[in-house]
C-alpha cells in the first residue's frame, strides 16, 4: 500500500516547510463537507496548490485535489473539477490586480443528475 502526494502546480514558489504543510491534507477544511446549498462560505485566497495524489488502497488510486490557503493561513481542499476550473479562471483574472479578493464557495443542484449537487465558486 502506498500513498504519495506531489505538488503539481501552484500559485507561487513555496518554501520547503510550506510544501510539507501543503502535502499534509489531514488538517485541511473539506469544502465538500462545510458548504451546503443554503450555507455558502467566503474565502479570501492568498495562494493555492494542485496536488497529484496516489493512493493504491483507493478505488480510484490517482486523483487531484486543490488546496487553497486563505489570508489567515487556513487550508481548504476539494477534488471538485467544476470548483477547480472556476477557481483557476478567477485566480488568473484577479491575481494580477494586486488586491485581495473574496470568493464565495457554494453548492448548486445538478441539472444533469437528479438529487446531486456540485461545488462551485464566484468572486464577490
Amino acid at each position: 500500500m502506498s500513498f504519495t502526494v506531489e505538488i503539481k502546480e501552484s500559485s507561487k514558489e513555496f518554501t520547503k516547510r510550506e510544501r510539507v504543510m501543503l502535502k499534509d491534507t489531514g488538517n485541511c477544511i473539506k469544502l465538500d463537507e462545510v458548504v451546503a446549498i443554503d450555507c455558502p462560505l467566503t474565502i479570501t485566497p492568498a495562494a493555492y496548490a494542485i496536488l497529484a495524489i496516489h493512493n493504491s488502497a483507493g478505488s480510484n488510486p490517482d486523483y487531484t485535489n486543490i488546496v487553497i490557503i486563505d489570508t489567515n493561513g487556513n487550508k481548504y481542499i476539494t477534488g471538485s473539477p467544476t470548483f477547480t476550473n472556476k477557481f483557476l479562471d478567477i485566480w488568473v483574472e484577479m491575481y494580477d490586480e494586486n488586491e485581495l479578493f473574496d470568493i464565495e464557495v457554494y453548492k448548486k443542484d445538478s441539472k444533469n443528475y437528479k438529487g446531486k449537487t456540485f461545488l462551485s465558486c464566484s468572486v464577490i
